[in-house]
C-alpha cells in the first residue's frame, strides 16, 4: 500500500487526528454556551419590562371595560332623569315600557319600588338569584350601584341599577340587563402584551372567570385590578420565562463573553495545528491492481434484476384479525398486537387518508407503559405512506379528537386500551372527521393483509402540547355558579393529567384520587361501570365532605359519578340531566342512546321536548348515528357522553364531567346533587353484567340466542343484540366489542318485575348453552 502526503490540511485518510478534534469541539460547546448565557442575558433583563407590559394591559383592559360599562350607566341615567319619577312609580309596567323605547339596546327593563318588597318576596327560582342580590345590594351601595354579568340563555348579559329620583332617598329603581357583547368587544380589544389576561367576577370566595385571552400557561396573580363600579376585575397571568441562571444580566453577560472568548480562542488555536504530515491510506496503487484486480462491474440484465429484488414487495403479513374490532383495533401486547402491527397499521390508515386527499394527523397516546413504543411505531408506519405526523405525546383520547379539530387535519390516532387490563392496547381513528368501525376496520385488515399499502416520500413529523388549549377552550366554555367540592378518581388513567385542571378552571374545588398517571394501575382498574371499582371514590367522598364525586376510564372518555351518600349514578340518568339542560336551548332536538340505557329515559326526553332515538352501543356508531340524524346529544350506558351541542360531538368524559357541575352549580334552588338527582325517574335495576367467553364465541351464541329466543308479548329490539321490553321492565343481552364477553342488564319498576324477566332470561339463555355461568 501506498503512503501519501497532506500539506496542512485535511488528511485523505487516517486515524482520528485527536489535537485537531478536541479544540473543535471544545471550542464549539463554548460558543454555544455563551450563546446561551447571551440568550438569558436578555430574558433577565427583559423579565421586569415584559411583567410591566402585562400590568400595563391590564390596567388598559380594566380602563376600557369601565368606560363601557359607564357609558351604558350613562345611557340609562340620561333616560331615567328624562321620565316623570312620579309616572314611573305609578304605573311600573308602563314606565319601564316608556323606559325601554329611550334605551333600546336593552334587554329587558323593569321598575321597582324604593323599598324593594316585590323583590323580597319574589320566587327567586323564576324571578333569578343573581338580579335580586344586586337589587338588594344597590340599597346599601356606598355610591352607584355595582354594575355585575348575570346567566342568560344565550350566554350571559349585563346587569345595572339606577335609582329613581334623589340617590340618597331613591322612589324606586331602574333595573336594566344591556347586552354582555360590548363588554367583551372592548376587554378583547386589549392585546395581553404576551401575559394572559382574565375578566373574573365576584372575590375569593366564589370567583367566577368570564373570559381570557393570551398565553394559556402564563402564571395567573393572587388578586385581580377591581374595575370602577363594577363586581368586576381583570386579573394578570405574568409570562413564564425559561431562566436557570441567577437573574443578574451583570453575572451572565460576563459569562457569556468568557465562553464565545474562549470558543474562539480554542477555533484559533485549531487552525494553528495544521502540519505536514504522512498518512495511511486504502486506496491501492498500480501493482495491488496488478496482483488483485478488480471485479468486473454487474452487466445490464443484472442491475435490473437487482433493481427489481429490491422493489419488490413485501411478502403479506400474517396478522391475528380478532384484533380488528367492531370500533377500534385493541389486542395483548407481544402477542396479538405488536409494534410491527402497529406500524403496518400506520401505513394502512395513511393509505387510506391519501386516497381521499388527507394529508395530515394527530396522534396521542394513554398512559400505558406500551403506548410510547406502540405510538412511535404507528407514526412511523404513517410517514412510510407519506403523512405528516402531529405528536401530542401522553393525552386523554378526547384530547386528541379536539386536537384533529384544533389543527383541522381531521384525522387522529389515540393509542389506547381505554379500560382494558394494562396488559391490553390499541387505536381509536378517525379519519376525514369520521370515526372508523365495523367494514372501516376490516378494509385497513384487508389492506395490511394483501399488502395493499402506500409507500411515499416520507411524511414530516412534529411535537405538539396541545393540553393547554384544550383546558382553555372547555373552561372559556363551561363555568361553575357556585363553588362545589368533588373528588376526582382518574384510576391512575391519563385523564389524571388534565381533569383536575379543567374543574378547577371552571370554578371547582378539587379533590384528586389515583389522579398519578401509571399504566400498571396499581389501585384499581379504570373502569367506572365496574361498581367494585368506585369502592374507594365513595368513600373518599364521605372522608371529605365532598357534594360528588366522579371517576374517568383508562384513557378519559367515559364518566362514572356517585353522590355524598354513597349512591352511584348510573350514566343513563346522568344522560336525563343532560337532556333537560341541551334541550332547554334546543327544543326539538334528537337525544341518542344506546340499547343499555333505561326504559325511563325515553319518557324524560319526550317531557323535555326532544326527540328519543335508541341505538346501537358503541363509540363510532354513536358519532355516525349523530351525524347522520344531526344529534344535539347522545349518550351510552357505559359513561361515554357525546355533546354537539357547544362542543364537537365526539365523546368526551372530562368535558361531560365539567358540563354535569356547571348543571348542579347552577341550579336555581341550589339544590344539592342528590335532590337534583332525585328528579331523574329510577326503577329497580343491574349494572352492567359480564358473562366471559372465548374470543370470538360470545358472537356466534348471539347469533344463536336471537334466532331460537321466545319472550312472549315482550317488544324485542335486536339492532344490537337481544333487549325484550315489557311495560314494567326490560331485560338485554348483547356481545361486548371490546372484550370476550356477553353483556346483560335489567330494569324495571319493582324487585318482584325484575326478579320475573331475570328468569325469563335465564331460562333463555340457558337453553342455548347450559353451561354457562349466570352472574344473576
Amino acid at each position: 500500500m501506498a503512503k501519501f502526503i497532506s500539506l496542512g490540511g485535511q488528511p485523505l485518510a487516517g486515524p482520528i487526528d485527536w489535537r485537531r478534534l478536541l479544540p473543535l469541539a471544545a471550542g464549539t460547546l463554548l460558543l454555544l454556551l455563551g450563546l446561551g448565557c447571551l440568550w438569558q442575558t436578555w430574558l433577565i433583563a427583559d423579565e421586569n419590562s415584559a411583567i410591566d407590559r402585562v400590568h400595563a394591559a391590564q390596567k388598559h383592559a380594566a380602563e376600557a371595560v369601565a368606560a363601557e360599562v359607564a357609558a351604558e350607566r350613562g345611557h340609562i341615567e340620561a333616560a331615567v332623569k328624562a321620565s316623570d319619577p312620579a309616572a314611573l312609580m305609578t304605573d311600573p309596567v308602563q314606565g319601564a315600557a316608556a323606559l325601554h323605547q329611550l334605551i333600546p339596546q336593552a334587554l329587558a327593563v323593569d321598575v321597582y319600588s324604593g323599598s324593594l318588597d316585590e323583590v323580597l318576596h319574589a320566587n327567586y327560582r323564576q324571578f333569578g338569584y343573581g338580579k335580586a342580590a344586586q337589587l338588594m345590594a344597590a340599597q346599601t351601595a356606598d355610591g352607584k350601584p355595582l354594575a355585575q354579568t348575570l346567566p342568560d340563555k344565550n350566554g350571559r348579559l349585563l346587569g345595572l341599577v339606577v335609582p329613581v329620583g334623589r340617590p340618597e332617598h331613591p322612589q324606586g329603581w331602574v333595573w336594566v340587563a344591556m347586552p354582555f357583547a360590548p363588554v367583551q368587544e372592548r376587554f378583547e380589544s386589549v392585546p395581553p402584551a404576551g401575559g394572559r389576561l382574565e375578566l373574573r367576577q365576584g372575590d375569593d370566595r366564589g370567583d367566577l372567570r368570564l373570559l381570557a385571552s393570551g398565553n394559556p400557561s402564563a402564571e395567573r396573580e393572587a388578586t385581580g385590578l377591581p374595575i370602577a363600579e363594577t363586581t368586576l376585575s381583570v386579573v394578570a397571568a405574568l409570562p413564564r420565562a425559561y431562566i436557570v441562571l441567577p437573574r443578574v444580566w451583570p453575572l451572565t453577560g460576563l459569562l457569556a463573553l468568557l465562553c464565545l472568548g474562549g470558543g474562539v480562542y480554542l477555533l484559533w488555536m485549531r487552525n494553528r495545528l495544521g502540519v505536514r504530515r504522512v498518512v495511511d491510506t486504502d486506496e491501492p496503487v498500480f501493482a495491488d491492481l496488478i496482483e488483485n484486480p478488480p471485479e468486473p462491474p454487474p452487466s445490464a440484465p443484472a442491475r435490473l434484476a437487482a433493481i427489481k429484488a429490491a422493489a419488490a414487495p413485501a411478502a403479506p403479513a400474517t396478522i391475528d384479525p380478532t384484533i380488528f374490532r367492531t370500533y377500534d383495533v385493541r389486542g395483548i401486547v407481544g402477542k396479538s398486537l405488536t409494534v410491527d402491527v402497529a406500524r403496518l397499521l400506520g401505513q394502512a390508515i395513511g393509505t387510506v387518508m391519501r386516497e381521499k386527499g388527507l394529508h395530515e394527523i394527530v396522534v396521542g397516546r394513554d398512559g400505558r407503559t406500551s403506548g410510547p413504543e406502540l405510538a412511535a411505531s404507528l407514526a412511523e408506519g404513517l410517514r412510510t405512506a407519506g403523512i405528516d405526523v402531529i405528536d401530542l405525546g401522553a393525552v386523554p383520547t378526547p384530547v386528541v379528537y379536539f386536537a384533529a379539530y384544533r389543527f383541522n387535519t381531521g384525522c387522529g390516532v389515540a393509542v389506547t386500551g381505554s379500560h382494558n387490563p394494562p396488559e391490553y392496547n390499541g387505536f381509536k381513528i378517525v379519519v376525514g372527521g369520521e370515526t372508523l368501525s365495523e367494514g372501516a376496520i376490516q378494509d385497513l385488515y384487508q389492506r395490511i393483509t394483501s399488502d395493499q399499502l402506500s409507500r411515499g416520500e416520507k411524511g414530516g413529523l412534529r411535537h405538539v402540547d396541545v393540553i393547554p388549549d384544550y383546558v382553555d377552550r372547555v373552561t372559556s366554555d363551561v363555568q361553575a355558579e357556585r363553588r362545589l367540592k368533588v373528588v376526582i378518581d382518574a384510576g391512575n388513567g391519563i385523564a389524571g393529567a388534565v381533569a383536575p385542571q379543567v374543574l378547577e378552571g371552571i370554578g371547582c374545588d378539587v379533590i384528586p384520587l389515583y389522579c398519578d398517571v401509571d399504566g400498571s394501575f396499581p389501585n384499581h382498574h379504570p373502569d367506572p361501570s365496574d361498581p367494585h371499582n368506585l369502592e374507594d371514590l365513595i368513600f373518599a367522598v364521605k372522608q371529605t365532605g365532598a357534594d360528588l364525586g366522579i371517576a374517568f376510564d383508562g384513557d378519559g372518555d367515559r364518566l362514572g359519578v356517585v353522590t355524598k351518600a354513597g349512591e352511584i349514578i348510573f350514566p343513563d340518568r346522568t344522560l336525563m340531566l343532560f337532556a333537560r339542560d341541551v334541550l332547554s336551548r334546543q327544543p326539538g332536538a334528537t337525544v341518542i342512546y344506546d340499547v343499555k340505557c333505561t326504559g325511563h329515559l325515553k319518557g324524560v326526553i319526550l317531557d323535555a321536548g326532544g326527540s328519543p332515538l335508541m341505538w346501537r352501543t358503541g363509540h363510532s356508531l354513536m358519532k355516525a348515528k349523530m351525524r347522520e340524524t344531526d344529534a344535539e346529544l347522545a349518550g351510552e350506558m357505559s359513561g361515554h357522553f357525546f355533546f354537539k351541542e357547544r362542543w364537537y360531538g365526539f365523546d368526551d368524559g372530562i368535558y361531560a364531567g365539567a358540563r354535569l357541575m356547571e348543571i348542579l352549580a347552577g341550579d336555581l334552588e341550589e339544590r344539592t346533587p342528590e335532590e337534583i338527582f332525585a328528579t331523574c325517574p329510577k326503577g329497580v335495576s343491574t349494572p352492567e353484567l359480564k358473562v366471559e367467553m372465548r374470543e370470538g364465541e360470545h358472537y356466534r351464541f348471539i347469533d344463536a340466542f336471537r334466532q331460537k329466543a321466545v319472550f312472549g308479548d315482550a317488544t324485542l329490539t335486536t339492532i344490537d343484540g337481544v333487549r325484550a321490553d315489557w311495560p314494567d321492565g326490560w331485560g338485554l343481552v348483547r356481545p361486548s366489542n371490546t372484550t370476550p364477553v356477553l353483556v346483560l342488564r335489567f330494569d324495571a319498576d319493582n324487585e318482584a318485575a325484575l326478579k320475573r324477566i331475570q328468569g325469563l332470561f335465564r331460562s333463555q339463555l340457558l337453553a342455548i348453552d347450559p353451561s354457562l355461568k349466570l352472574p344473576f
